[in-house]
């Protein structure tokens, strides 16, 4: 069944297109293209001047230049006359001027103080210490603050003095930023190194410009040296090869009493090392390894507070736990080496 809008087109079936476009001038043909060009573009995705034919029949006059155009319509810009104002302006202010409102400022009214007056006549007749004692117990600071205050009176005796029971603020104490470290670390080197007998404390605290390879010489002038007993390199940026070095020299050294590498760049690792060192030291009593760059973890600190509980020799650790199982067993073995260094100075003090 065809339905009806079929009907009309059945008489074009048999059309032949062919001979159609043979009857057909050179005008009609190019007609045809521009029509077919806009039913029937190639890409609609394109833009409308890439999917149309040229139709410009004047031929180009040059290349395309961006910077001639913008200046010829600037030039055609200025040429062009102003149109001229309905309303030509005169500068004439029209309408009111804001005048802002002014709140009104609020007055106290000062209520007057009227006292018996038994009291009105003790405090014309009182001086001007017991005037000044009455405010300071009723706490009046502002007349505390007043430079009468600071001036001397003269007392009974005919001395001069301040006055007495007056509340003075105190001055401001400056604090001062720490100096810098006084030690010299080429010279204290070289005396580490020829074992000199007065050199019994080194201390590097806060020196942050000594090479890596000086750390480690000193480490391996520790590792001969029969004097110094206190060693400090805290807040130095020593790292992990400066702790393996300090590590060998612990297992040499039977001298050193305190080592302190506190506030350093010193891993995990580093630290185990030292740890593991204390096994075969037997002089050290005091290590401080606290405030590191990195966390150590709990298996480290595991690891710590195993060999604290079988070393006899350590009384003080400085170490900050983050966890509350090694932070109680150190404190009990801290606590049990300290109570038999204790024991053994009563027993050598009875005999």
């Amino acid at each position: 069944m065809a339905l009806p809008f079929q009907k009309g087109l059945e008489k074009y079936k048999n059309i032949d297109e062919d001979e159609l476009l043979g009857k057909l001038s050179e005008e009609e043909l190019k007609q045809l293209e521009n029509v077919l060009d806009d039913l029937d573009p190639e890409s609609a995705t394109l833009p409308a001047g890439f999917r149309q034919k040229d139709q410009t029949q004047k031929a180009a006059t040059g290349p395309f230049d961006r910077e001639h155009l913008l200046m010829y319509l600037e030039k055609e810009a200025l040429e062009q006359k102003d149109r001229e104002d309905f309303v030509p302006f005169t500068g004439e202010k029209k309408g009111r001027v804001f005048i802002p409102k002014e709140k009104p400022v609020e007055t106290r009214k000062e209520e007057k103080v009227t006292l018996d007056p038994e009291l009105e006549e003790a405090l014309a007749s009182a001086s001007d210490t017991e005037l000044y004692d009455l405010a300071a117990v009723l706490g009046v600071h502002n007349l505390l603050n007043n430079p009468k205050f600071d001036e001397e009176t003269t007392n009974g005796e005919g001395r001069k003095g301040p006055v007495r029971n007056v509340v003075k603020g105190e001055k401001a104490k400056p604090v001062f930023e720490e100096p810098p470290n006084p030690t010299n670390v080429e010279a204290s080197l070289q005396q580490m190194k020829a074992n000199d007998p007065s050199l019994q404390e080194v201390n590097l605290n806060n020196i942050k410009n000594i090479p890596i390879p000086t750390l480690k010489e000193f480490a391996k002038s520790l590792e001969t040296n029969t004097h110094v007993k206190k060693f400090s390199l805290a807040a130095t940026r020593s790292n992990d090869p400066v702790a393996l070095a300090f590590a060998e020299m612990l297992k040499v050294n039977k001298t050193l009493k305190s080592l302190n590498v506190e506030s350093n760049f010193i891993t995990g690792t580093g630290i185990l090392a030292l740890v593991e060192a204390l096994r075969e030291n037997d002089t050290l009593t005091e290590i401080k390894i606290d405030n590191q760059r990195q966390q150590l973890g709990t298996a480290v600190e595991m690891e710590i507070a195993q060999m604290l509980e079988e070393n006899s020799r350590i009384l003080k650790f400085g170490y900050q736990f983050t966890k509350q199982g090694p932070r109680t067993r150190v404190a009990a073995a801290i606590t049990k080496n300290n109570d038999l260094v204790r024991k053994k100075r009563v027993e050598g003090d009875r005999r």
